[in-house]
């Protein structure tokens, strides 16, 4: 099999603009999208190893691809060697590359004892790496965190390329560094990895306007810069065009009707992409908050293009920027320009920096979003979900309260119309038989009795 620069030349064409893994969020319709719109190279999801080698309705309802999805890389984490074989088999034929998850931060992450959180076990890491370099029919890769020590990063990426891993993606932020407190990625840190490993590397992080593509390629010297939470903002990234949300979205509906894509992962990729929108039009919101169907999602898209396309032709300077002030190339743009979103929400007037504007569009969102809770306690209070006040409405019991411990539901089917614990007590004081409960106290003791009378007919 390939290996290598030979692999990246041959298998991933050489790719420079990478799409990356993302949980529920770079599923087959998002990277048709991404394709469509520049992506060279395509991550799925990470795939849970155990669950992918255990359940074929998990590996149907998660993993789908088609022959307009390459060059693909299917991503797993898992921290049993065998485990992760055993999952990756089941793709080797259908992708391009396998990748080990190394690099998720997340608290899931760290209770199952993978990701991020096995980079302190080299020797595990390195039998996954290894067994499946040895065993399967594609190349093997790695996606990792950096650690704040630059020499300890450096050994764990030679540690990687030692073991067999064919590519290298570094995520230039410590696993610390996820949240509020992501901060900003260590390219310096990229770059030293990049001076001391042969096989190709991508870059992953600070990532937000095309013109950062080319400056992180200068500085780091990698072959590829992969993008995550931008590209779920801004798809069209790579375009190096200003692209309207709203033409993004249609793109999107149209690709994920034709496949078939659940409703919960269309509906999340499109508020993530009008997500500076709705900070602007809280009242568009509305229109997909109480959707139930991709159908219903689609006649929603509907109005909110209309609006938005009117706001276009009417040039309308109302715009939300939010202050930044590590981004030395940030743009002001209009809400219905597909663009980064900072985790800063502090927001600033585009005009000028008059602090007396900035408090006034701070002020209209805050009684927007006062609306919008109102309008889903309503909602909720309509459906019967809350009362009047607010608690929680009791749910209906579908079955009485056994009338001797007055707390379980009882059974219509048991003879005294009981719980199951009072039911066993009830049959074995009065030695009565309950098949409902299979609670048979009756019939062990004739059975008893049956079987002593056999005995001593045998002995006389």
């Amino acid at each position: 099999k390939l290996e290598g620069y030979d692999f990246y030349r041959t298998a991933l064409k050489s790719a420079r603009y990478v799409v990356a893994p993302m949980v529920d969020m770079s599923e087959l319709a998002w990277r048709i999208l991404s394709r469509g719109y520049g992506a060279e190279l395509c991550y799925t999801p990470m795939f849970h190893s155990g669950h992918f080698a255990q359940s074929e309705t998990y590996r149907r309802e998660n993993f789908q691809t088609c022959p307009e999805d390459r060059p693909l890389i299917v991503q797993f984490c898992g921290n049993d060697p065998q485990t992760v074989l055993k999952a990756a088999r089941y793709v080797q034929d259908k992708c391009d590359a396998v990748d080990i998850n190394l690099g998720c931060p997340q608290g899931i992450a760290k209770r199952g004892h993978y990701g991020a959180f096995l980079q302190d076990d080299w020797h595990i890491i390195s039998g996954i790496v290894s067994l499946l370099h040895k065993e399967l029919s594609v190349p093997v890769t790695c996606k990792i965190r950096i650690f704040d020590d630059v020499s300890r990063t450096i050994e764990y990426a030679k540690m990687l390329e030692r073991s067999g891993c064919q590519l290298l993606t570094v995520h230039g932020r410590t696993r610390e560094m996820k949240g509020p407190n992501t901060g900003i990625a260590d390219w310096d840190q990229i770059r030293a990895v990049r001076q001391v490993i042969r096989i190709p590397m991508f870059a992953n992080g600070n990532i937000l306007y095309f013109e950062d593509i080319e400056r992180c390629l200068e500085h780091t010297g990698v072959d590829g810069i992969m993008t995550a939470e931008t590209n779920l903002n801004n798809p069209a990234l790579f375009t190096n065009r200003d692209t309207f949300v709203w033409e993004v979205v249609d793109k999107y509906l149209e690709i994920a009707v034709r496949l078939g894509t659940s409703f919960i992962n269309v509906k999340g990729h499109v508020f993530k992409l009008y997500n500076i929108t709705f900070q602007m039009k809280p009242h568009l919101r509305e229109l997909l908050s109480n959707v139930h169907t991709v159908k219903e999602i689609c006649d929603a898209q509907s109005k909110i293009k209309a609006e938005l396309e009117e706001d276009a032709r009417g040039q309308t300077t109302e715009l939300q920027v939010q202050r930044v002030t590590t981004c030395p190339n940030f743009r002001q743009l209009p809400y219905w320009i597909c663009q980064p979103y900072f985790r800063s929400t502090r927001l600033e007037a585009t005009d000028d920096n008059d602090k007396k504007k900035e408090d006034e569009i701070t002020k209209k969102l805050q009684q927007e979003r006062k609306k919008r809770r109102e309008a889903k306690r309503l909602r909720k209070q309509a459906l019967g979900m809350i009362s009047a006040s607010g608690a929680k409405a009791e749910k209906e019991k579908k079955y009485p309260n056994c009338p001797t411990c007055k707390c379980n539901p009882a059974s219509f089917k048991c003879i005294h119309k009981s719980c199951k614990p009072c039911c066993f007590k009830v049959c074995v004081e009065k030695i009565l038989d309950c098949a409902q409960h299979n609670v048979m106290a009756k019939q062990r003791i004739l059975l008893k009795e049956q079987k002593i009378k056999e005995v001593g007919v045998e002995n006389s």
